[in-house]
């Protein structure tokens, strides 16, 4: 069994299989853990909007879309079939929502409660759940 990645830049702990199609590259997680802290920053500042009256929700949907895309780019070169299985379309679906959330005010409270759970319960799932092919 492989070792666990470290600052040494040991090899990373998943080893790629000749016939599942996924790729990876030195650094993929370390970048998509970078993007997650913005997305998270983004969210944060959602919450604020929502939640406590503050301004800015363009900028912080714009925060969340950049670096959500980001994370959904790489987690989509790293497997081939993302976009067919659960969690890729679930993702797009969560893309639709934040956009909606971001100009539709009258609608901002329950939308944010309603993404704010799908995210966590997508997010969380039994990966056979988040994994499954759905096309």
């Amino acid at each position: 069994m492989p070792s666990a990645p470290t600052f040494a830049f040991e090899p990373a702990l998943r080893e790629p299989k000749d016939d599942d199609g996924h790729r990876d590259f030195p650094g993929r997680g370390l970048l998509i853990n970078i993007l997650r802290i913005f997305h998270i920053a983004g969210l944060a500042g959602i919450s604020a909007v929502v939640l406590a009256g503050a301004g800015g929700a363009e900028q912080w949907g714009m925060l969340m879309l950049v670096s959500g895309l980001g994370i959904i780019a790489l987690d989509a070169w790293a497997n081939p079939l993302y976009f067919r299985q659960a969690k890729g379309l679930g993702t797009l679906l969560k893309i639709a929502l934040v956009l909606l959330l971001v100009v539709w005010q009258e609608g901002r409270l329950p939308l944010f409660w309603f993404v704010l759970t799908f995210s966590v319960a997508l997010s969380h799932a039994p990966g056979r759940i988040r994994h499954r092919q759905l096309f």
